[in-house]
């Protein structure tokens, strides 16, 4: 008979090879988990902690970690002696975790691929990619005219955190019109208590998978704000993959009533094929800069001034790490991954 203090250890090799078999079945987990059990979960989840603005995600990962950090602490001499027990204790608690993890949300990483689901092909030539780079540079300079008077004066959102928040429900009440599986239901959105070392970490926001709440820097360029905030709540409805979030919270921003969504959407597309041009060719985007409204530059401006105010020897430690997390998950991109999905938008363009 299996001693107990290996049941865990034991259960976490048999759900790391039962997850990966089940990898090779996208259409298997898009039915059963995806569009089966998740949304249940994720109802659940969203009823059980939205009813607050506070992050209970944020609380409970402090709460945690004081634990682990105390754990650590208390056992730090037994090692030598016990170093069997307490690799097998740390063994059972990444057991529980990951099961946990997957069960209540990351399994949506093996689901069928979004441009399987929308039938497009996301691959591109580079062609296609300055002329869809020209169409959302006129986008972006259209919707940033009619809004500031000016092309030479940057976008001032005029909206709270909240308002946002309530603003970007609305916006996949309008995408569920056109596509009604990006439906979402009961708003668990909440500005994240992290939000000052997630600024110095290098994120915008994440989703809690133990709570299903969508946690937004709230320290964030306001202009940025909208298509974060979509971004996380596609997470929420189980698009786990990060170009997939990045489609969505683009679609939801354009098709958006609301023109400071729009014109969050259009230039946070700007920004990403000017990337994606210089992944491709460095210096092929300085070329289209002079397209660009000068207040939409200002924009940018202020994104790159952020993020150098907030750069630390953190980051790109935080972001390794992140990185090869998204790689273990089935996204080979890792955090390239976060620009893919240009190709999804050229995809559709061409739909």
């Amino acid at each position: 008979m299996i001693q107990k203090k290996y049941i865990l250890p034991l259960l976490l090799f048999i759900q790391i090879i039962v997850l990966k078999i089940a990898s090779f079945f996208p259409e298997f987990i898009e039915k059963c988990y995806s569009n089966g059990l998740y949304p249940i979960i994720s109802k659940i989840s969203r009823t059980t902690f939205g009813f607050t603005s506070v992050s209970i995600g944020d609380i409970i990962y402090g709460i945690v970690l004081f634990l682990v950090f105390r754990w650590f602490w208390k056992v730090r001499k037994t090692w030598k002696i016990n170093w069997k027990d307490n690799v097998l204790k740390v063994l059972s608690f990444v057991s529980v975790f990951y099961f946990l993890f997957h069960f209540l949300w990351a399994t949506n990483y093996h689901r069928v691929k979004l441009y399987e689901k929308l039938e497009i092909n996301k691959e591109y030539s580079i062609e296609e990619l300055e002329a869809f780079t020209l169409k959302m540079i006129e986008k972006t300079n259209t919707i940033h005219k009619q809004i500031t008077q000016n092309d030479s004066v940057k976008v001032i959102v005029p909206y709270s955190t909240q308002e946002i928040f309530d603003l970007s429900v609305k916006s996949y009440t309008s995408l569920e019109k056109e596509f009604s599986f990006f439906g979402y239901e009961k708003e668990s959105i909440k500005p994240s208590l992290i939000s000052v070392p997630l600024s110095y970490m290098g994120f915008g926001g994440y989703l809690n998978p133990f709570t299903n709440e969508a946690q937004v820097n709230d320290c964030l360029p306001k202009y940025n704000f909208p298509t974060t905030t979509l971004h996380e709540m596609a997470h929420q409805i189980g698009y786990a993959s990060e170009s997939e979030a990045n489609f969505i919270g683009f679609l939801a921003s354009v098709k958006s009533d609301d023109i400071y969504f729009q014109y969050s959407g259009y230039s946070f597309a700007v920004k990403h094929c000017l990337r994606n041009l210089e992944r491709i060719e460095e210096g092929s985007s300085e070329k289209f800069l002079p397209f660009i409204n000068p207040g939409v530059l200002e924009n940018f401006e202020e994104s790159k001034q952020f993020h150098e105010e907030h750069k630390t020897f953190l980051e790109p430690i935080f972001k390794t790490f992140y990185d090869n997390f998204l790689k273990l998950n089935k996204q080979k991109d890792g955090l390239e991954g976060y620009s893919k999905f240009v190709g999804l938008m050229i995809g559709m363009e061409r739909k």
